[in-house]
């Protein structure tokens, strides 16, 4: 039945990847294999009693004026043996032109599978998008140019996701936000300034036990949406001790990445990562900077424990 599972997620993941053109529009993690519950709905970490809290701040392409910055909040906990809740709120912005939050909640419904504690969860994502766009003080060839102006619009959100886990892997396929939204279309004589497209994911990863200290974490990530290239994420990571970690990836055709995060208690862990570009504006940036925070909160003394899992992405 696994086998079976596993071949109907990698021919939805084909099919989500096989409409033409892509375009990269939501923000990207380089510390992504944490930050699951934001592009995935059905994310479950089966772990009863346990709520999870992170957050990850990113400064993107330091020292381009005007460049990104993401700053994103995420908690996530069982309700009981099937039932997972998360909410997942991101804050992006382009300079001071364009500001975008998105809040949304998440809700996973998760299917055991055999005896080996190999599940499968279906989720499904609903809140909203606040987009905020100032374009008055941009400088144009055309001084009464009716696109400079405010913006101020309200898009609602609803995802879906599907993911496969077990102790040691995972493998999920999901789609963030099936809306589209388009900006000023149809104002002012302009059929559109700009729009939001799907986003389509797939990811994957797995914890080869080398010894009891140390743990090889390889995972991946693959980002489509209308209008731009694929974008694809390889990692892989050293886990020592269950404490210290330590990788390193390549964003294809844009970054080599590296990342490091500490296990300051059972509970508390901290992380940074650093892209250096390797794309043609890499002559006109000094890399991108990552901070990674995860808190993890025992309600009610149910916990299986820190180390329950090795997988901890």
């Amino acid at each position: 039945m696994k086998n079976n599972i596993f071949k109907y997620l990698i021919f939805t993941g084909i099919i989500l990847f096989s409409i033409k053109g892509m375009s990269q529009q939501d923000p990207l993690y380089t510390q992504y294999m944490y930050n699951m519950s934001v592009v995935n709905p059905a994310y479950a970490t089966d772990n009863p009693g346990m709520l999870n809290l992170g957050g990850i701040y990113r400064s993107q392409w330091v020292g381009i004026d005007g460049a990104p910055s993401t700053a994103s909040f995420f908690a996530h906990t069982p309700l009981s043996e099937r039932v997972e809740v998360g909410l997942s709120i991101v804050h992006d912005e382009i300079g001071d032109i364009v500001k975008e939050n998105n809040i949304t909640a998440d809700f996973a419904y998760v299917l055991p599978l055999d005896d080996n504690n190999n599940k499968l969860s279906f989720g499904v994502k609903g809140g909203i998008t606040t987009f905020d766009g100032d374009l008055t003080g941009l400088e144009t060839n055309e001084p009464n140019d009716p696109a400079m102006q405010n913006i101020n619009e309200l898009f609602p959100v609803f995802g879906v996701g599907t993911y496969l886990f077990g102790d040691n892997y995972y493998f999920g396929v999901s789609a963030p936000n099936l809306f589209t939204s388009k900006h000023l279309e149809n104002e002012q004589g302009l059929r559109s300034l700009g729009e939001e497209n799907i986003h389509y994911f797939v990811t994957g990863g797995y914890v080869f036990d080398l010894n009891q200290d140390l743990k090889l974490k390889p995972a991946f990530m693959a980002r489509g949406v209308e209008g731009a290239p694929l974008s694809v994420d390889i990692t892989a990571n050293v886990l020592m001790f269950n404490r210290l970690e330590a990788g390193v990836g390549y964003r294809f055709g844009d970054a080599v990445t590296g990342l490091v995060n500490f296990s300051v208690t059972p509970g508390l862990r901290i992380g940074y990562a650093y892209d250096y570009t390797t794309s043609n504006l890499s002559r006109y940036n000094d890399g991108t900077h990552e901070f990674l925070l995860l808190f993890d909160l025992d309600l009610l003394g149910l916990s299986k424990g820190y180390d329950k899992s090795p997988r901890f992405f």
